[in-house]
């Protein structure tokens, strides 16, 4: 196993610390994207965006032995909201883009094992027929609608799956609303969550503020994006923290995401963002 700062860190350090703050209420939002076999050793397990089939099954064989339960993004906010403990073991199991994997893969899994999870669609990669996404098969309708008949949440991804960030914000209207419509037509039932795509630009306030509005305006209620960490009462439930899990992920690491032993990495990722954005602003243009 290639040698990971972050791992060992959470690990051999943050891990112990867990138990002082156990009781805390705060709720693991799992982030996938495709779940297969492929070989990513050229990639730093940090970036992985894939996940075995057995990997997976034995991720959601210890939610199910542990005594978790997954829900709904909604339910998380309104439990958070109240305050409730982290005792009660609940996940939300989350899936960015619509790769047809999920539909071969990751469903079976989840059923066998007794939960649920909600996908984030990108309308424009979703025909009656496979579209490709970054080379890969993406869901048809025919099969979000039988999913969603067998209990699969869906969210919107945006149409185009686009850096809102370097849009007008009228067009960003435009992706945010008109991928709620379209799965709202499809599935015949109200879109409420919205997942981020790309790396989240938490460092930019006003940027965040003006997308919050945006995303009220359209009928969102609530929505996930790439900062890292477990969601908390302190979260804003439009953009509220995740846990990445890929190939990277064996047992041991996955428990400790769980447990917030990774929570720590949201103040790298933020100061890594901030300092990315100063150097720009300083840069000769």
């Amino acid at each position: 196993m290639r040698f990971r700062f972050d791992r060992s860190f959470s690990l051999h350090v943050v891990s112990p610390l867990t138990l002082l703050y156990a009781n805390r209420p705060a709720i693991p939002i799992l982030m996938y994207h495709s779940i297969r076999d492929e070989q990513q050793s050229s990639v730093h397990p940090y970036y992985r965006t894939t996940t075995p089939p057995a990997l997976f099954d034995e991720q959601l064989r210890f939610l199910q032995r542990e005594g978790y339960m997954s829900c709904s993004l909604e339910y998380a906010v309104n439990q958070l909201q109240v305050q409730v403990s982290r005792a009660n073991k609940l996940v939300v199991i989350t899936f960015d883009d619509g790769y047809g994997d999920f539909y071969r893969h990751a469903f079976p899994v989840l059923q066998r094992r007794g939960f649920t999870a909600t996908v984030f669609l990108a309308t424009a990669y979703i025909g009656e027929n496979p579209i490709q996404f970054r080379g890969r098969d993406c869901m048809t309708w025919p099969q979000v609608r039988e999913l969603h008949r067998n209990g699969i949440q869906f969210g919107s991804h945006s149409v185009n799956h686009p850096q809102l960030r370097t849009l007008s914000m009228q067009a960003i209207d435009d992706e945010l609303l008109q991928s709620k419509r379209t799965i709202e037509d499809e599935l015949g039932g109200p879109v409420t969550s919205f997942a981020y795509p790309y790396a989240f630009p938490q460092t930019d306030a006003d940027f965040k503020a003006q997308l919050r509005n945006s995303l009220q305006k359209a009928g969102y209620d609530n929505g996930v994006c790439t900062v890292i960490g477990r969601a908390t009462p302190n979260s804003d439930p439009f953009f509220m923290e995740r846990l990445p899990v890929n190939s990277g992920d064996d047992t041991q690491f996955f428990v400790a995401k769980l447990n917030g032993a990774y929570d720590w990495m949201a103040k790298v990722q933020y100061i890594s963002k901030m300092a990315r954005r100063q150097h720009l602003a300083l840069s000769p243009r």
